[in-house]
């Protein structure tokens, strides 16, 4: 049995979630987030609790069973208290600023990479070498630092580049001379 498909899911206050057959959409004071789930799966909402469970021992409905019952739970901590990604940049003249709704970053290159933040998603700039990616929606949270990561990721020699907070970045040795 599933160790995560098995634990059910509290609701908390403030938030409210309706199934329709397969569709489970979660409200609450964040946002709204819908999504669809494989039919085979039974989602029970009774009590505040969701709990999830699987008709067979199928080696696919095993590989659902705690898929199914992380995302909803991803769902339901997302609109009542949000996800958040914090990235850090790492080098000489590197700086992020937030103008508007885009950010604006300066890495190295000829010209500054901007962002547009998606609806839901919200960036913010405490410091010119920080910035953090907030939203309802841990996917849309997750992709927009991995696309911010993307324009430069840590090299292995200098170890500048724009990284996680908290992401070891393993370095190398340089050339020896003779």
């Amino acid at each position: 049995m599933s160790r995560i498909g098995k634990k059910p899911i509290e609701i908390p206050a403030g938030v409210t979630v309706t199934q329709n057959g397969n569709t489970v959409t979660v409200k609450g004071p964040k946002g709204e987030l819908t999504n669809s789930f494989n039919a085979e799966m039974a989602i029970n909402i009774e009590d505040n609790v969701i709990t999830v469970t699987r008709p067979s021992d199928a080696k696919e409905h095993r590989s659902l069973h705690g898929t199914t019952r992380s995302l909803i739970s991803n769902m339901v901590e997302g609109v009542s208290k949000g996800f958040e990604k914090s990235l850090e940049l790492v080098g000489v003249g590197y700086r992020a600023q937030k103008q508007g709704n885009k950010l604006v970053l300066n890495v190295g290159y000829s010209h500054p990479v901007e962002f547009e933040a998606e609806e839901g998603v919200e960036i913010e700039v405490p410091a010119n070498t920080k910035i953090i990616v907030k939203g309802y929606n841990k996917e849309m949270v997750g992709a927009l630092a991995s696309n911010i990561r993307a324009v430069r990721p840590p090299e292995p020699y200098k170890g500048k580049g724009i990284r996680y907070e908290g992401e070891n970045v393993r370095r190398k040795e340089g050339k020896t001379g003779k």
